[in-house]
């Protein structure tokens, strides 16, 4: 009988749980020198933890390898691009990380005396400074910890400007096209949300806009470039329609990567903004964090920004507590230091113009897809793309394949998705940004997968709607995982 061999290694590894043996033990120490303690009688009984029923018993080498297999699993944009629109997810340089690792930053103590941490306070003077030059606003703060903290943030300083004025009034208007965080960041806050659609260019229609405004209004929250990468060009008569109402406009910097160095937000009009330091500004994007969302607003809001404020006193960097108009704090210290640096670094390393190129290299790229793929996808809308581009799965749904069935595809080709399915505006969304950091090479590779995929529906539907099938894990049933998620391991 010839008996089948054994793969060496497997590309379907097995949990710690399957290989372990009773008495495996990753590490042996020597015997005691010193007289035994019984740590029950020295500590307490019940802050002894019991043996872990069924903990996996592995040696040394096989726990190594176990999780350097599956180390291989993860994509990573160290391996390629990740077209996932409205993230962001680009390439950041290493040297920012090293900036960001450098001992007398990476160690600071968040509650140092003030006179021993003048160098960290001075790289946040200097990131205000030029993130205020940026977007063309007069001050800011650093405290937020991500885009919709910002945003909460922002939302609050309009209510409490508006309060100054005699009242906080009862709505936002959300358009259509904005973040999906930003309804939530307004109810959050109070406000009623009203909805405002969008035009057939994608854009928010300002005559619309103008028959809504009224006293009730407290703001209207623009995402620019909006979630269609479409640029709002009417920004500034949208702020003089707010403006003359009383109302101001606050918009969603998340995108700030289409802009910078190309458009600032306060020349036209904006009142308060955030910015996401994790997705234009060289912050490793995903994974839960760390993030930071800054917010800038216009002279007028600056007496109502978070406490403490950065100010120069004495020849000194200080944090000042004394602002009785503030809204308070919204973060533990002064935020996410680490990816302050990180910013700063990257800020410096470009400098004005390197802002810009890599502004127009990012809309360069998210058209230059659009173009390669717009023969073979359905575009929605017409206006010019910005950083990203949105297609719709429309002509390939009436062969039954949707756009979750096209992402699952392109796994096979070695990409990464999509963002699937949003924005909700376009049904059947294909969302995509290149990002910057992607050659021409990488997008042609992209553009070209899309394509096959685009002709593999029209001549096999089957091969789309049944992938991937290149992949350790077959296509999943997505409900059943939703509502009956297996959450423990049963040997």
């Amino acid at each position: 009988m010839i008996r089948k061999a054994r793969t060496h290694v497997s590309q379907n590894e097995p949990l710690l749980f399957e290989i372990s043996s009773p008495g495996k033990a990753g590490y042996q120490l020597p015997e005691l020198d010193v007289p035994a303690v019984d740590t029950e009688a020295a500590l307490g009984g019940a802050n002894v933890r019991s043996e872990i029923v069924g903990f996996p018993e592995v040696s040394e080498v096989e726990a190594i390898r176990h999780f350097t297999r599956l180390s291989t699993w993860n994509y990573a944009i160290d391996l390629g691009m990740y077209p996932l629109g409205s993230c962001t997810m680009k390439y950041n340089p290493r040297v920012n990380e090293q900036v960001a690792r450098i001992d007398g930053l990476a160690w600071l103590h968040p509650y140092q005396p003030q006179h021993l941490a003048q160098g960290a306070l001075e790289v946040m003077a200097r990131l205000e400074a030029a993130l205020a030059e940026i977007t063309g606003m007069d001050a800011m703060t650093l405290q937020p910890a991500a885009g919709a903290h910002g945003e909460m943030t922002g939302i609050l300083l309009v209510r409490a400007l508006l309060e100054s004025r005699g009242a906080a009034r009862k709505k936002i208007l959300i358009p259509d096209s904005a973040h999906g965080t930003n309804p939530a960041t307004a109810a959050i806050a109070g406000y009623q949300v009203v909805n405002i659609r969008s035009n057939a260019q994608g854009m928010i229609d300002v005559e619309n806009l103008a028959a809504t405004v009224d006293e009730d209004v407290a703001a209207l929250m623009i995402t620019n470039p909006n979630t269609l990468g479409v640029f709002e060009r009417n920004v500034r008569r949208i702020a003089e329609i707010l403006h003359a109402k009383g109302a101001l406009l606050y918009m969603d910097g998340a995108n700030m990567n289409a802009l910078a160095g190309i458009m600032r937000p306060g020349d036209n009009g904006v009142d308060v903004m955030h910015l996401n330091l994790h997705k234009t500004f060289s912050t490793p994007h995903g994974g839960g964090g760390p993030g930071s969302g800054p917010v800038a607003v216009k002279a007028e809001i600056e007496p109502f920004l978070p406490a403490p404020r950065l100010v120069r006193m004495d020849g000194l960097w200080r944090l000042d507590n004394n602002r009785p108009r503030s809204i308070g704090r919204v973060r533990a210290f002064y935020g996410n230091f680490g990816v302050m640096v990180r910013a700063l670094a990257y800020i410096m390393a470009h400098g004005g113009e390197g802002l810009r190129r890599a502004t127009t290299d990012a809309v360069l790229n998210a058209t230059y897809i659009r173009k390669g793929i717009e023969d073979h996808y359905d575009l929605p809308h017409d206006a010019p793309s910005m950083h990203e581009c949105v297609f719709s799965d429309s002509r390939q749904a009436a062969r039954g394949v949707r756009t979750g069935d096209i992402a699952k595809r392109l796994i096979d080709y070695g990409f990464h998705p999509y963002t699937v399915s949003f924005p909700l505006i376009v049904h059947g969304a294909l969302m995509i940004e290149p990002t910057e950091t992607e050659s021409k090479r990488e997008l042609d590779l992209f553009i070209e997968a899309m394509i096959s995929i685009a002709k593999e529906v029209e001549e096999n539907p089957d091969l789309v709607l049944k992938a991937p099938h290149n992949t350790r894990t077959s296509r999943v049933d997505e409900v059943a995982a939703a509502r009956k998620p297996v959450l423990r391991w049963k040997p």
